[in-house]
């Protein structure tokens, strides 16, 4: 496993809920990223980690391989890939991501 590579991997490991996107929570810099903050807004998650891939162009290509997910943002909660906002936006509508923020399955 590459440098990047473990360093995604224990970001991912090391957190509840973690959010690669562009830009920050405050202040995204796509709609996608955008999209995915409001959705976990709108789940009242706690403690999420999220990380600017713009400040590190390897997370930004490593983590495409690290899920073998092509698109940014990805979103993990406890360590496992969820997906990228189209699926937190359905998971959301369908009331799952609420139920796997709140550690349920």
């Amino acid at each position: 496993m590459s440098d990047v590579q473990q360093r995604i991997d224990s970001l991912v490991k090391g957190h509840k809920v973690v959010l690669f996107m562009k830009g920050t929570a405050q202040f995204p810099q796509c709609g996608f990223s955008g999209r995915a903050i409001q959705i976990l807004k709108a789940c009242n998650a706690s403690d999420i980690t999220t990380v600017n891939v713009l400040e590190d162009e390897g997370i930004r290509q490593g983590i495409k391989e690290y899920a073998n997910w092509p698109t940014i943002p990805q979103l993990y909660v406890n360590g496992e890939f969820i997906g990228g906002s189209d699926i937190m936006m359905e998971m959301y509508q369908a009331g799952e991501l609420q139920q796997v923020l709140a550690g349920g399955q």
